[in-house]
């Protein structure tokens, strides 16, 4: 199992994110002429939790957070502040295995082959392809004003390491943006310095040519090694509690689009038999079947209290055929229906 937090007493199934990214954002918002505190208090942060390295809070939270401090400053473009003022200590242990990398090629595979130590994302997870020269982010959807800067946040991220690293400005040849344009293509093309297109089907960077294989100047391939030694035994630490149970469930969650996926495709991610897969699960007392069910079950729960998602598009996200079966299938785990859900959790929440 994840270990838990003291500030996170449940894990968020929709995703969670350590306070290291929560303190990049906070600098944005003291870059563009504005006081942290007030959103410290606002969302129950302090220096002790911020201050605490395995210390994560929820997705959703982490995007009210970035809501407010976008509604504070008045910068839609905030999500480019933060990549802007990004360093390669923000990313805690893999940006440090990532700045001693070879080269900018080897750095950015390393942030993403290890952002499982500072991130976790229900949807899906980040990931080069095309020769290690497209990076890929998966968000939480549908979009909103409180997930668009998250998006920014890492594109921008991920391109600011490879200017740190190469000295260079023009680091990337395109930029795909999965949501649609918000009138910001002029200061998103002019940070990107090249094309970006919005309502792109992705979130991605593609490296410029000859990118990949410039050597870092702080490179240095012992330290290297040590901190990828570091990164592994930590992901391997994070993933060894994993029952079967919960490793099915971890990859059902981003697959639950438009419909249940079947056996046969969750076995073959593990390069099991689906027969195999169900003798497994049977031997841990659950079924498949049970876990779509609980699936669905967590995320419909988060999404009702921690968003402002429609009912119609939670029921496209957790794969039911219609709104009426989500509507059903909502009544049977808790007794009431999704909206009058929402409504109650809101007023325990306000009161």
């Amino acid at each position: 199992m994840l270990q838990k937090t003291p500030d996170q007493p449940r894990r968020n199934t929709l995703g969670d994110i350590s306070v290291l990214h929560v303190e990049a954002l906070l600098r944005a918002v003291h870059n563009e002429g504005f006081s942290r505190e007030s959103l410290m208090v606002t969302f129950g942060l302090n220096d002790q939790l911020l201050g605490s390295p395995d210390a994560r809070i929820s997705i959703p939270r982490y995007m009210r957070l970035g809501h407010a401090a976008i509604e504070l400053t008045g910068n839609r473009a905030l999500g480019l502040v933060i990549g802007a003022l990004s360093r390669p200590v923000d990313s805690g242990l893999p940006g440090l295995a990532a700045q001693s990398a070879a080269t900018a090629g080897n750095a950015l595979e390393t942030l993403v082959r290890y952002s499982l130590l500072t991130s976790r994302n229900s949807r899906g997870h980040p990931s080069m392809t095309r020769g290690a020269t497209l990076a890929t982010f998966y968000s939480i959807r549908p979009y909103n004003s409180f997930n668009f800067f998250v998006v920014d946040s890492v594109l921008s991220t991920w391109v600011q390491l490879l200017r740190t690293l190469t000295g260079r400005h023009h680091v990337v040849e395109q930029v795909r943006i999965e949501y649609p344009s918000q009138g910001l293509e002029d200061t998103f093309s002019h940070w990107f310095d090249c094309p970006v297109h919005f309502s792109g089907g992705e979130n991605s960077i593609q490296l410029a040519e000859g990118i990949r294989e410039l050597a870092s100047p702080d490179a240095q391939t012992a330290l290297h090694r040590q901190l990828i030694a570091n990164c592994e035994l930590r992901l391997k630490q994070l993933r060894s509690g994993w029952t079967l149970r919960e490793q099915v469930k971890d990859k059902l969650s981003p697959l639950l689009e438009q419909s249940a996926p079947t056996l046969e495709t969750v076995a073959a991610e593990f390069g099991l038999s689906p027969w195999t897969l169900q003798r497994k699960l049977a031997e841990e007392g659950t079924g498949y079947r049970q876990l779509i069910d609980e699936t669905r079950k967590e995320l419909a729960r988060d999404y009702i209290r921690e968003t402002m998602v429609s009912l119609t598009e939670i029921s496209w996200l957790l794969g039911f055929s219609t709104p009426a079966a989500f509507h059903k299938a909502y009544r049977r785990w808790f007794e009431v229906s999704p909206g009058e859900h929402r409504k109650k959790l809101r007023a325990h929440d306000n009161g």
